[in-house]
C-alpha cells in the first residue's frame, strides 16, 4: 500500500453553500490545502530547483455532504506514477472514518526554466 499522508482542514464559513453545507466547488481548495501540506514537507527541494507540480486533471466523486462542524480530515496518496507525471488519490473524511468524498489529482512535473513538462525526478520516484 502507498504511503498516505494525512491532515486535519479547518472549514470556513465561506465553504458552505444556501443548503448549509460545504459548497462541491470548496472541495477543491480541501484537495488543493492537503497537497499543498503535502508538497511543503515533500517536494520543496524540487520547487526550489524550478521544477513545479502542476494539476492536469482533477476530479472528485461526492459521498455525503459536509457540514460545518464537521471534522475534516484529508488522506492523500501517489496511486499512478508515470513517465512525466502521476496521480494522487484522496480520501475527504472524519476523525470516525465517516466518507464525504474520493478524489483524484493528475500532476505533470513542468520545468519553470525550460517551460516545458520534464520527467518524474528520480529521487521523487524514491520518496514515493
Amino acid at each position: 500500500m502507498a504511503k498516505r499522508f494525512s491532515t486535519s482542514i479547518e472549514l470556513r464559513f465561506a465553504d458552505l453553500d444556501l443548503y448549509g453545507h460545504v459548497n462541491n466547488v470548496a472541495y477543491f481548495t480541501l484537495l488543493e490545502t492537503a497537497r499543498v501540506k503535502l508538497f511543503s514537507k515533500v517536494f520543496q527541494e524540487l520547487t526550489d530547483q524550478g521544477i513545479f507540480m502542476l494539476v492536469g486533471r482533477a476530479e472528485c466523486d461526492y459521498k455525503s455532504p459536509i457540514l460545518l462542524h464537521d471534522d475534516v480530515m484529508v488522506s492523500v496518496w501517489v496511486s499512478r506514477l508515470g513517465k512525466s507525471s502521476f496521480d494522487l488519490d484522496y480520501e475527504i473524511h472524519d476523525n470516525a472514518n465517516k466518507m464525504f468524498a474520493t478524489a483524484r489529482t493528475t500532476m505533470v512535473c513542468f520545468d519553470k526554466g525550460k517551460k516545458t513538462t520534464t520527467a518524474v525526478p528520480e529521487h521523487l520516484k524514491e520518496m514515493i
